[in-house]
Parts: structure tokens; C-alpha cells; sequence
């Protein structure tokens, strides 16, 4: 199984001079790769709460400081020169599709073809608004994304007409390393979540769930894929886990090979609510590797 770590990109990690560093480190400590999250805004009286929290706190406060996720794995794929980079994940129904093609094609040359693409949708009603973006038909506009995506990937000209984007007929002569194109990841938790996993992308990024809770999430997505004449054994599963505070190398790495064990394809720790540092959490990060790939 790959492990990875999130770089430093929110809360008092979010400094652009510790991204190379430590993406270079993280790289030579042996992770497999590294991982970017996307939020757009906190608001002072959210629309929605975040899992686990409540209306007096309704979200980690350190999401209130967020470095661009583009930005962040740019810098770390010129620090690089192994490590996956991946996104977990963009919410794509924010960005107008052909800008995010080009966005995605020019970070996977850049990084010589290493690039996972992992799409979300997002909870936060107040996000969609400041985009002026229809919460209400997320799932729908990521899938017309999807499709755009693909065809600007794999095709010469390409054009589209849907219910959300009208491309004009186009030369797409920029290509990614990777052919036909960066693997595509999904995410989400819902039963339609889960389905359009099965039917159209390479793998499903999650998080860390009870046993039964991801084990029906997943089967799910496998139903899924036979009834699109796809593959399950194809589809690839990621999980992030986000320690909190207080958390021990000894526990984090008990959630990593509790992950390994079930078959997952990939783990990545998220430390940045559980350490203050980004050197705290790179030093953390290696222990639990290490811990992990000795036992």
C-alpha cells in the first residue's frame, strides 16, 4: 500500500517557504506521495457545519488560512521527482471546466506525470454562492465536468454543448504526461457519490470510516462499475486520515495499517490539526512510516 502526507498548506502550516522543504524531505523519508486539500472561504456564519463539529464550532479553525492547492503541488513538483501529487480534493463544480483542463494538464507535464486528480463537490453552501455556482446541481456539473475533461484530454478538437458550459469547437493541443490522462479520482460519501465512482472514475478518495461503513461504500461503488460494464477490480481506493491533537505516532500508525490490512490501495495522514509545525509534522509523519512499514 502507498502512504502519503498532506504538504503544509492550511491553518499555521500554510507557509509557502516550508513547501519545497518539505515536500524534498517527505519525498527522501520514503512516502509514496503528497496531498493537497481545496477550501475556498470560512465563513463567520457558515450556511452548513462540518461532520463532527457543531454550531458553536462549525469547522477546524485552521481552515481559516488556505493556501491554493494548484500552487502548493507546483511548488512541490519542482521539489520532487518520484512522489505522486495528488488532490483530495478539488471541488470542481467551482471552476469553469476548460480553465481547469489546461490548470490539471499543465501540473501533470510539470511534474513529469505525476498527477492523481481528485474531484469532490464539497458541503459548504456559502462556498458555491461566492462562486456563484448552483449547490443544489453539484453532482449533475461534476459530471458534464468529467466529460469535459476527458474530451479535452484525449481529443485533437474538441466542442460541447450541456446544460451548464457551451465550448465552442477548439483546437486542444496542450496533452498530459500521462495518456490518456491522470487518473481520476472521485470523492464523497453518499450512495450517488459512490455510484458515479463506479461508473466513471479510477478510484475513490475517502476517508478513514468504521469497517462496515466503508465496506457497504465501497461495495457500492463495485456494483456500480459491473453494471457499467467496468472492472471493479480496477477501481483504486485512497484514504485520508486526519489525526487530532493528542494523537501518538503509535495511533496514527495503528489507523495506517488498520487501512493496509483492509486492502485499501493508499493511506495519507492530514497533520496539520494534530501538530502546530510543519516540521512537527514531518518528523511525526516519517515515525509513523516508519512504524507502519516495520510492522
Amino acid at each position: 500500500m502507498d502512504i502519503g502526507i498532506a504538504l503544509p498548506q492550511y491553518g499555521t502550516h500554510a507557509r509557502a517557504e516550508a513547501i519545497a522543504g518539505f515536500a524534498r524531505d517527505a519525498e527522501a523519508a520514503g512516502f509514496d506521495s503528497l496531498w493537497v486539500g481545496d477550501r475556498s472561504l470560512t465563513p463567520v456564519e457558515p450556511s452548513d457545519i462540518y461532520p463532527g463539529h457543531t454550531p458553536e464550532n462549525p469547522y477546524p479553525p485552521e481552515y481559516k488560512t488556505f493556501l491554493d492547492p494548484v500552487t502548493v503541488l507546483t511548488v512541490a513538483a519542482t521539489a520532487t521527482s518520484r512522489a505522486r501529487l495528488g488532490t483530495s480534493t478539488l471541488n470542481a463544480p467551482w471552476y469553469p471546466p476548460p480553465l481547469l483542463a489546461r490548470t490539471l494538464t499543465s501540473l501533470d507535464l510539470v511534474s513529469g506525470g505525476r498527477l492523481d486528480v481528485g474531484l469532490g463537490i464539497g458541503w459548504l453552501r456559502d462556498e458555491y454562492t461566492a462562486v456563484n455556482a448552483d449547490f443544489a446541481e453539484r453532482g449533475a456539473r461534476l459530471d458534464e465536468i468529467l466529460g469535459i475533461l476527458k474530451g479535452m484530454w484525449t481529443h485533437e478538437e474538441f466542442a460541447h454543448e450541456g446544460p451548464h458550459w457551451t465550448i465552442p469547437r477548439s483546437h486542444v493541443g496542450l496533452r498530459p504526461a500521462q495518456r490518456p490522462h491522470p487518473p481520476v479520482y472521485l470523492g464523497g460519501f453518499s450512495p450517488a457519490a459512490m455510484r458515479r465512482v463506479g461508473r466513471v472514475a479510477d478510484g475513490w478518495v475517502g476517508v478513514v470510516l468504521p469497517p462496515e461503513a466503508r465496506a457497504g461504500l465501497w461495495g457500492t461503488a463495485r456494483r456500480a462499475a459491473e453494471e457499467a460494464g467496468r472492472d471493479p477490480e480496477a477501481l483504486r481506493q485512497v484514504l485520508r486520515h486526519n489525526p487530532r491533537p493528542g494523537a501518538t505516532c503509535e495511533d496514527i500508525a495503528g489507523v495506517v495499517a488498520g487501512v493496509r490490512a483492509s486492502g485499501a490501495d493508499g493511506c495519507f495522514v492530514d497533520l496539520q490539526q494534530c501538530v502546530r509545525e510543519p516540521d512537527e509534522a514531518l518528523e511525526l509523519g516519517i515515525k509513523v512510516l516508519d512504524h507502519v512499514r516495520a510492522g
